[in-house]
């Protein structure tokens, strides 16, 4: 009783009061009874009070034997078919674990109720909420330190290349090489490459030191008399200032003729390389001279190490990236989910089916699970649980047998009159 809840005190104080009662009734119909059985031989007109006080005692005592049959022993007489519920608690507990798994359980109420759910609603709506999606990926982000703590670097990293390496080999990127360069020229992305070139070229001939390396190579070129009165100088000033105005008016005209003489040769360097097999060879040649270097492996354990301190750090900030374009992600697919009617219903019946066939494989198990509790119960707490919350109803019946078997008892001294 310690146990009980308000509410459910509150009821058992109720159930007793009846109990009181329905006591109190069923020995007012046997004073009823005795009084009258004495009177009814001087004063005839007690007879049929008789008749019907003693079927209602007689039914009284009948239905509170009936109910307190089902948590107790009456008396504590060891009558047999008593204390139904105790006695019977194993039993109980098996038929209602198999009740369970075969009418709520079943495959077709799964699958009907199961229907009845928005899966892809409620998850759209759920993620499409800020804070719930920052939560969420605080969650995830938290765990990742702890995954990549426990991971063995070296094994990963190993597996990771070998993997990566593998699928690289096997892959022929020729005709991938062919086809970039062909879009490159396509887009005309060669024309900023030779502006670039001309860039370089024009800053390359007007540095310092190259114009002291070119000078060098003129004064070996020319005679010594040349040198002496400053030919070299006024040689390579020409060729410097010649060259840069060449350079500087192809960058200028998008239609020089040296742009032109660029283009064509290059497109048709690209055009014989995609139909030359030397071509894919050579680069076939130079995938695999690069793929067994040992730096490749090298670089794989570097920028696992530079990703595993960068993902810890942020992990462990008060304004983590991670958390930020996580939570920027899960918002945008709740979103974009409530839009997608194919994709929730592809996700409800997607959930429908792995949770029906769960449930379908989980049923024996359910039913065993639930079994095992109910036989583990307080059997006592559970008769009190059962009678505070039924036993009220329960008495009532005791009420119901002595007025039917009063009515039942009257009945029956009628027609033993008119009989008789």
């Amino acid at each position: 009783m310690k146990d009980l809840e308000p509410n459910e005190l509150a009821k058992l104080k109720q159930l007793n009061r009846v109990k009181i009662l329905a006591t109190l009734v069923l020995i007012a119909c046997f004073v009823v009874m005795v009084v009258a059985k004495i009177l009814e031989h001087t004063f005839p007109i007690f007879g049929p009070i008789a008749a019907f006080a003693e079927a209602a005692t007689i039914g009284g005592i009948a239905d509170w034997y009936a109910v307190v049959a089902l948590f107790k022993r009456p008396l504590n007489l060891p009558f047999p078919h008593t204390a139904i519920i105790p006695s019977n608690q194993p039993r109980i507990a098996d038929n209602l674990g198999h009740f369970i798994e075969r009418n709520f359980l079943a495959k077709e109420p799964v699958e009907q109720k199961l229907r009845e759910i928005d899966f892809a609603g409620e998850i759209s709506d759920w993620l499409a909420a800020p804070s719930r999606s920052e939560s969420l990926a605080r969650f995830i982000v938290r765990l990742i330190p702890q995954l990549m703590q426990n991971i063995d670097d070296k094994n990963l990293v190993n597996f990771a290349a070998t993997r990566v390496s593998g699928q690289l080999a096997k892959a022929d990127i020729a005709p991938l090489i062919g086809n970039v360069l062909h879009a490159f020229t396509k887009e005309g992305r060669h024309q900023k490459l030779l502006d670039d070139l001309l860039r370089v070229l024009s800053r390359f001939l007007n540095d310092e030191a190259t114009v002291d390396v070119v000078r060098a190579k003129v004064q070996k070129e020319l005679p010594v008399l040349f040198n002496v009165f400053g030919a070299d100088t006024l040689v390579l000033r020409r060729i410097i200032t010649s060259a840069t105005e060449l350079l500087t008016e192809v960058k200028r005209d998008a239609e020089h003729p040296l742009r032109a003489e660029f283009e064509t040769f290059l497109v048709s360097y690209i055009n014989r390389t995609r139909r030359t097999k030397g071509f894919a060879k050579q680069v076939e040649r130079i995938k695999q001279m690069l793929l067994n270097r040992p730096e490749v492996e090298d670089a794989a354990q570097h920028l696992w190490s530079g990703l595993k301190h960068y993902v810890i750090e942020d992990a462990q900030a008060n304004q983590s990236v991670l958390v930020t374009r996580m939570t920027e992600m899960f918002v945008e697919m709740g979103a974009s989910l409530a839009n997608e009617i194919e994709l929730k219903r592809d996700i409800n019946e997607g959930m429908v089916i792995v949770l029906s066939k769960l449930i379908e494989e989980q049923r024996s198990g359910i039913a065993a699970y639930v079994a095992e509790q109910v036989k583990a119960w307080d059997m006592q707490r559970l008769l009190l649980l059962i009678e505070v919350n039924v036993g009220r109803d329960l008495q009532y019946i005791r009420f119901n047998g002595m007025i039917i078997g009063g009515c039942v008892g009257l009945t029956l001294y009628a027609i033993e009159t008119l009989l008789l």
